[in-house]
């Protein structure tokens, strides 16, 4: 058996350096694919590090077995499923090779050159490089078309986010398949153009620069200035603490020289980084939950000099055309947990933000001023941030909600950008069909916003907020072009109500926790259609026991109810895309759902467990479900929002919501009935 993923089969991964990160990378996949029998090979020269590198690795198997992270099956699985070696000929049979040597370009060129003899030409090479452009890793190699690079943030087997670089020669489809396998197996892939440190090593290296910068200029020492571009910025720790942890300042020395050259005259390699890694000493910071005082007015001049020198660098790379404005908020706030740039400069005023640049300018003339920023603060407008992204593959148009820190959840943003892509769709004569999936592979989406409901106040708001979301969802059912969800993880609540709105739901399989209507749990009840749609389509019995109960079923029990209509391993998008078309073309037949009045509609319903759950909330579940089925689908949804509504005249509901807030889903509510 292998990890089967878009007619690839990955049976050996292949990783080269069992240096700092080497071993972690290798952690990561051996996680995700030993239960398919896949092999990870690490391989270094240095017996010292292999040595080193295994320890390592096993101590965090263990570590994750004590926890209960891993189960004992698994502790083992990991293990038995990982060789550390110094014999390059493990790596034949391999169908991903990952290097992750020093930053050195000739010594990346000379593996590649040995490991293209070693593997199938259709094996993909990648170089978990932090700076090298993948023109130059990869000028020697026969093949250039299966390379690219995949950057990797510390710590590897935990920090999702990861740069996919392509070079000029990267076969489109393989620079494709890298981006959906690493979403696969649970990363945060980001497309970077091909440039000297991409986008996420000038924002962490030129902020010690920034930083050091402003020790030399007296304005705080290393403690002090560490703490201030910490709160700042956002960041969970100061650039002198993360380069500390991540022995990061020789990578960074090497990277402010080479951007010197490359980029522009501010990157350099002060003196003071230069004796750190002359001595190989680390930054004096403070300690964990230290706080350290600093005069009000320095910590003010260090704060807008910081500033400045993020909103420059970061600003510089939208000149450069490598990334977009949405790409980088994600990137930098996963790969190093601070604010994300152009939400904070949208927080502060896009005027505030090019004032602050201007003024480092100022300062140090060698950093630009970007003229990308300038338009926008000209424009009167902040920066676009999308949450949905869209594509066409062809004739099809492919609807990505991306909020993967939420699980997708729906909000009001969310809604309008989609809303924005169906106009779209609907406009355009060469698109025929349409799919609308989730980023990652745990949700496709994983509810409303909670936070946008629990701000509600009375019933009219209630409603107003179900109806706003019915009209929204609804977008896709009107489209008058098919629309397929290709639900790639599980699906609650406003989640399962999107895909209901679906001419057809392509879903993953295996999945024990797939969907549900979990809004009982909350004081609340389906807003969303959910009490409409359900019972169209599984019927009123079992719609009923998951609306009241807010018992979960898998995703092999939905296709039996009839709640998804094909179940496919591997990645949902392809079929999904294949079934809208097909859907177009009348070469697929799938039975419209029932808009009118249903037949055969209950009185009442069966009596069903409820356990902790509000009576007073299932009494409007109920009716909701059963003046519904009497009703046409138009008729029915609007009563369901007023029944949303209601929910608002209960103790319940506050009592529900309250309790998500404060305790988390895990947490059962406390309900009195009322």
């Amino acid at each position: 058996m292998a990890f089967s993923f878009r007619g690839r089969e990955i049976n050996k991964v292949g990783v080269i350096g069992s240096g700092q990160i080497g071993p972690d990378i290798a952690l990561h996949f051996v996680k995700v694919l030993h239960n398919y029998g896949a092999q990870v090979v690490v391989v270094d020269i240095a017996r010292d590090a292999l040595e080193k590198g295994k320890a390592k690795l096993f101590k965090k198997i263990d570590k994750g077995g004590q926890t209960g992270a891993f189960k004992p099956n698994e502790v083992e699985g990991m293990k038995s499923h990982v060789l550390f070696t110094d014999d390059y000929g493990q790596l034949q049979g391999a169908d991903l090779v990952v290097e992750a040597a020093t930053e050195d370009l000739p010594l990346k060129r000379r593996i590649f050159r040995q490991v293209e003899e070693l593997v199938a030409a259709n094996a993909i090479l990648t170089s978990n490089s932090s700076h090298l452009e993948p023109e130059r890793i990869f000028s020697e190699l026969k093949h250039k078309n299966r390379s690219l690079c995949t950057h990797y943030f510390f710590p590897a087997e935990r920090n999702p986010a990861i740069e996919i670089i392509s070079g000029q020669e990267t076969d489109p489809e393989i620079h494709e398949f890298v981006m959906r396998f690493y979403e696969a197996i649970g990363k945060i892939p980001i497309k970077v153009g091909s440039r000297y440190g991409y986008a996420v090593d000038p924002v962490f290296e030129g902020l010690l620069l920034a930083c050091i910068q402003c020790v030399d200029a007296g304005l705080g020492d290393s403690r002090q200035v560490d703490q201030v571009a910490s709160k700042c910025l956002g960041l969970t720790v100061g650039p002198f603490t993360a380069h500390n942890l991540t022995g990061g300042n020789p990578i960074s020395a090497h990277g402010l020289s080479e951007m010197n050259e490359i980029l522009n005259k501010w990157f350099r390699v002060p003196e003071r980084l230069k004796k750190m890694v002359e001595t190989g000493a680390n930054w004096d910071v403070p300690s964990r939950g230290e706080n350290i005082e600093i005069d009000p007015e320095k910590e003010k001049t260090i704060t807008e000099e910081l500033q400045g020198a993020y909103f420059a660098i970061c600003c510089d790379m939208l000149d450069s055309r490598i990334i977009t404005t949405s790409d980088f908020d994600l990137l930098i706030s996963v790969a190093l947990d601070m604010k994300p740039p152009f939400s904070f400069m949208n927080s502060l005023g896009v005027d505030k933000a090019l004032s602050l640049v201007e003024s480092f300018n100022k300062k140090y003339p060698d950093m630009p001023v970007s003229r990308t920023l300038r338009d926008q603060a000209a424009s009167g407008k902040p920066w676009e941030l999308l949450d949905v992204l869209f594509e066409k593959h062809g004739d099809v148009g492919i609807i990505t909600i991306r909020r993967p820190k939420a699980l997708n959840a729906l909000n009001s943003k969310v809604f309008n950008e989609i809303k924005g892509y169906c106009d779209i769709i609907k406009n355009d004569s060469s698109i025929k069909a349409a799919v609308i999936t989730g980023f990652g592979n745990k949700a496709f989406v994983a509810g409303a916003d909670i936070k946008e409901m629990a701000g509600l106040k009375e019933p009219a708001q209630g409603e107003s907020f179900a109806r706003k979301g019915q009209i929204a969802s609804s977008e896709l059912e009107i489209l008058g072009k098919p629309v397929v969800a290709a639900v790639n993880g599980f699906m609650l609540g406003g989640g399962c109500e999107l895909a209901m709105c679906c001419a057809a739901r392509v879903s993953l399989n295996g999945l024990k926790f797939f969907a549900g209507q979990p809004e009982v749990n909350l004081g609340l009840i389906p807003g969303m259609g959910g009490t409409q749609r359900l019972p169209r389509l599984i019927g009123f019995e079992k719609a009923a026991e998951m609306i009241r109960t807010a018992n979960p079923i898998s995703s092999q029990k939905a296709l039996e109810f009839g709640l998804v209509n094909l179940l496919v391993d591997g990645d949902v998008l392809p079929p999904a895309v294949e079934l809208a078309r097909e859907l177009a073309e009348g070469k697929a037949n799938i039975k419209p759902m029932e808009k009118g009045p249903i037949t055969g509609t209950p009185d009442l319903l069966p009596d069903v467990n409820i356990g902790h759950l509000s009576r007073a909330i299932d009494k409007l579940a109920v009716d909701a479900i059963i003046q519904g089925g009497k009703m046409t689908l138009d008729e029915g949804l609007k009563n369901e929002a007023y029944l949303f509504g209601q929910c608002w005249t209960t103790k319940d509901n506050r009592i529900g919501l309250q309790n998500f807030v404060e305790k988390g889903a895990k947490s059962k509510a406390e309900f009195i009935h009322e």
